[in-house]
């Protein structure tokens, strides 16, 4: 565990790579591709914006040591994606992560968030039902190709009113879990 600081900052392209080699260590039964974050942060940005991709530099070295999607459709909100490295696992940088989604599904007027979580991952649900969210349902089979079902939790937000979200955010906590957490459709 570490306790250095790390920085939030918005997800740009250079950080694909770097994003990746994280993604593979963390979820290498899993893994997004390339093409999946490229395809998310042609979304992230301008006027019609309906995605937040976040990472978290350690100033030290400017290593990235975490990172974070929100989706956001209507008043529906999902979380994408929650990674972390294992140094920093324990010290609340996964906290830091999901807070700055949660500001930006407010910014997009969201009322409710989802988000989906392995079922053998009960260190993140605690991380998520400390934040509010609930068990509604269950995805059978969604981690592939493990055949892992995910637990689908919901969080209704409870400010509707426009958040200041260009700040960095700097993170003094400690991280709670890496999870990731891949599209799904809300049809």
């Amino acid at each position: 565990m570490t306790t250095a600081t790390a920085v939030l900052r918005e997800m740009r392209w250079w950080d694909i790579d770097p994003v990746l080699a994280l993604e593979h260590e963390l979820f290498p039964e899993d893994a997004w591709s390339a093409g999946m974050f490229w395809s998310e942060l042609a979304h992230s940005r301008g006027p019609g914006a309906t995605r937040r991709y976040v990472v978290a530099e350690d100033p030290a070295d400017g290593r990235i040591v975490g990172y974070a999607g929100l989706a956001a459709v209507g008043e529906l909100a999902d979380v994408q994606t929650i990674g972390v490295t294992r140094e920093y696992t324990g010290a609340g940088l996964g906290s830091e992560l999901l807070t700055d989604l949660l500001k930006h599904a407010t910014a997009f007027e969201c009322a409710t968030v989802l988000l989906e979580v392995r079922v053998d991952n009960t260190r993140a649900q605690k991380l998520y039902e400390r934040f509010g969210f609930e068990p509604i349902g269950f995805r059978r089979g969604y981690y592939q190709p493990g055949n892992v079902d995910a637990l689908v939790m919901r969080l209704h937000v409870q400010e509707h009113e426009h958040v200041q979200v260009d700040e960095p955010v700097h993170v003094h906590e400690h991280v709670q879990e890496h999870e990731h957490v891949q599209e799904t459709e809300t049809d």
